[in-house]
């Protein structure tokens, strides 16, 4: 039975993550930081198949210890400080965890590999804000970086040192980057997640209206569920490498808005959208889209959910959240 460590187990892709493997017949463990971390309950309710060990991105003596007492046959590192607008407030702290937390990371599996023999392979979660001011369009592997936030940045020295631990350790390390993915594991601080939820208590007459930055803004949004498969699809290959994940559409936060309004019937939406000076970003990032050429062709690896299907998932989802608290209260 192969073993997976997975950093970030009590995010959205941590979960997904966690669903597929145990599908495939993995032992999975997920790194969880504090003794008292509130979510650390769902994930023993929820995935009960998910062996909880402690673990800090900024703490690399916790990490050869999760590493050492899992002995994984692979490890996912998903954990970061994600949120692109917190990342403008706690910059210093984005940078330790999300950018430092890889480099402790590697430096744990190179260190446990090294004394065991046991070639660990590597997965670093990269993203498609390290484009940031786009050189090009679509974005490939070799478009050049410009990240516009704190997030990006770390992102970007989080992914150059997976390059630099391949190519001076010989160590099996890949970088997925992957452009948005979205779905009803969402954080509820996320714009998609942000909107599907509102969108459903506005329907249910729990909220008069929603409060956005910029809707102009456009990405490449896909399901959370297809992309983690690229994931692992990217560590069983003989050799290691870095891969766009996306879907090669672009689409605006106006219209994901436009389509998740209207999912519940409402056609009128912008008599519910207040635009917030405050939520705008010091930088803000226009566009991203994907070239996920490489991917598929080496991997095989193809989305399988429509942005459509993406966003009535999503509402569908908080709908029957919001009812329920709604009979419950």
């Amino acid at each position: 039975m192969p073993r997976a460590l997975i950093t970030g187990i009590t995010g959205q892709d941590g979960q997904h993550l966690a669903e597929f493997l145990h599908t495939k017949g993995y032992e999975i463990y997920g790194v969880i930081k504090g003794q008292a971390n509130p979510r650390a309950e769902l994930i023993q309710r929820e995935f009960p198949f998910v062996e909880l060990v402690s673990g800090d991105l900024t703490d690399l003596p916790s990490l050869i210890k999760a590493v050492d007492s899992t002995q994984p046959d692979e490890v996912y590192n998903l954990g970061a400080v994600s949120f692109v607008a917190m990342s403008f407030t706690q910059a210093e702290l984005t940078a330790n965890v999300t950018g430092l937390g890889v480099l402790r990371m590697l430096d744990a599996v190179r260190i446990v590999g090294g004394h065991t023999g046991n070639p660990i392979r590597f997965y670093q979660a990269s993203s498609s804000e390290m484009f940031g001011k786009v050189r090009e369009t679509p974005q490939n592997e070799m478009t050049p970086f410009h990240p516009r936030s704190p997030y990006g940045c770390a992102k970007v020295f989080g992914h150059d040192i997976t390059v630099n631990y391949r190519e001076s350790y010989g160590m099996y390390a890949c970088s997925g980057i992957l452009f948005n993915h979205e779905g009803p594991r969402r954080g509820l601080e996320f714009v998609t997640r942000k909107v599907s939820q509102a969108v459903a208590r506005i329907k249910l007459g729990l909220q008069d209206s929603l409060a956005l930055g910029t809707l102009d803004s456009k990405r490449d949004w896909g399901y959370a569920g297809d992309y983690v498969k690229a994931m692992w699809m990217m560590l069983q290959q003989p050799e290691p490498d870095d891969y766009v994940v996306a879907t090669g559409e672009t689409h605006s936060v106006r219209e994901f808005v436009e389509r998740a309004f209207a999912e519940v019937g409402i056609s009128d939406w912008e008599r519910y959208v207040q635009q917030d000076p405050k939520l705008f970003r010091p930088a803000e990032v226009d566009l991203l889209i994907g070239d996920a050429s490489k991917a598929r062709e080496q991997l095989g690896w193809k989305p399988e959910l429509s942005f459509p299907d993406l966003v009535r998932m999503m509402v569908e989802n908080d709908l029957r959240i919001e009812s329920s608290k709604a009979r419950n209260a």
